[in-house]
């Protein structure tokens, strides 16, 4: 790693045999991540986007090699494909071939408000031209929460409902359509163990608390306009509907765990699929699963597998 005027670099040097070595500079142009769990890098090569070989993993205040790369030996031919970076960038123009061509000056990084709420250019222009608005009109956006139940969490299912296979090109899914008709996205039994990375819609779904209600949905926990980064703070949620009394620790414990029914109902368990690799090991990161349940620990780090019961 390594910074200089250009901005920053990886470099990767191999030894294939004696007094023989191969060497490659990337700079690093894209960040996807955040720094709470990590970052992986992205770098251009003309107008074709690549995935670089080494990732940042906070949880072990390490360099390690990015997800899926193999140790021991660096690649920088790992192409960005439309489905990847559809969640990671709200708007791009690809041109292929090849699948990792794009117009660069296109890209518009992160999520941005019509990620959600669609198309903006007429609501804009309505405020301002200081329209009036007569009550109940439409204010020419959507506003998922006034979306059915599915078609709410559709808006959060594009990014975390699993890969799918595309039906449609990047981009085309709008906020109040059917995820189904834009993506593939395979529809698990109650039997079927989902991992606890990249599916977290289907593992809501399996909840007791989801299937007995018709009101959850992901906006129920999360305030997508608020950074919320402490767990203990969706307890509130929880007691919206539950008691305190009512679980089976309080008489062990008391009202001390009404501050924090997370880490209980939904643990940390270590992801099966995804995974990194550093100096000959096999790590596998912590993801917090979404599948509200009594879990039969509560450090749950290894009960990937393990069914949760009701809530």
């Amino acid at each position: 790693m390594s910074s200089g005027p250009g901005g920053y670099f990886q470099s990767a040097i191999e030894e294939p045999g004696p007094g023989k070595s191969i060497s490659r500079t990337e700079r690093i142009d894209i960040v996807a991540g955040e720094p709470r769990k990590g970052q992986s890098y992205l770098f251009w090569k003309g107008d074709e986007l690549f995935q670089l070989p080494v990732t940042y993993w906070n949880e072990t205040n390490s360099w390690v090699n990015s997800p899926s790369y193999p140790d021991g030996s660096p690649h920088f031919d790992k192409v960005i494909i439309p489905r990847c970076l559809e969640c990671h960038a709200s708007y791009f123009e690809w041109t292929p071939p090849p699948a990792n061509h794009y117009r660069k000056g296109s890209l518009i990084l992160g999520i941005i408000c019509e990620k959600c709420h669609g198309p903006g250019r007429e609501h804009v222009a309505l405020h301002r031209a200081k329209a009036s608005l007569p009550g109940g009109t439409p204010e020419k956006i959507v506003n998922p929460a006034k979306l059915e139940r599915d078609r709410q969490i559709d808006v959060c299912g594009l990014c975390h409902a699993g890969n799918g296979i595309p039906f449609a090109p990047a981009l085309s899914f709008l906020p109040g359509k059917d995820l189904r008709d834009y993506i593939d996205l395979p529809v698990e039994g109650a039997s079927d163990a989902v991992d606890v990375h990249g599916n977290q819609v289907e593992l809501l779904r399996q909840s007791r608390c989801f299937q007995l209600t018709k009101t959850l949905t992901c906006t129920t926990c999360h305030d997508v306009h608020k950074t919320q980064r402490n767990a203990a703070d969706f307890s509130s949620v929880c007691l919206s509907c539950h008691q305190a009394q009512q679980c089976g620790e309080f008489s062990r414990v008391g009202k001390e765990l009404a501050g924090n029914c997370v880490d209980c109902h939904m643990p940390l368990q270590e992801s099966k699929v995804l995974f990194v690799r550093a100096n000959g090991k096999t790590l596998h990161p912590q993801v917090r699963n979404h599948t509200i349940g009594i879990y039969s620990a509560t450090k749950a780090s290894n009960l990937n597998s393990e069914k949760a019961g009701q809530p």
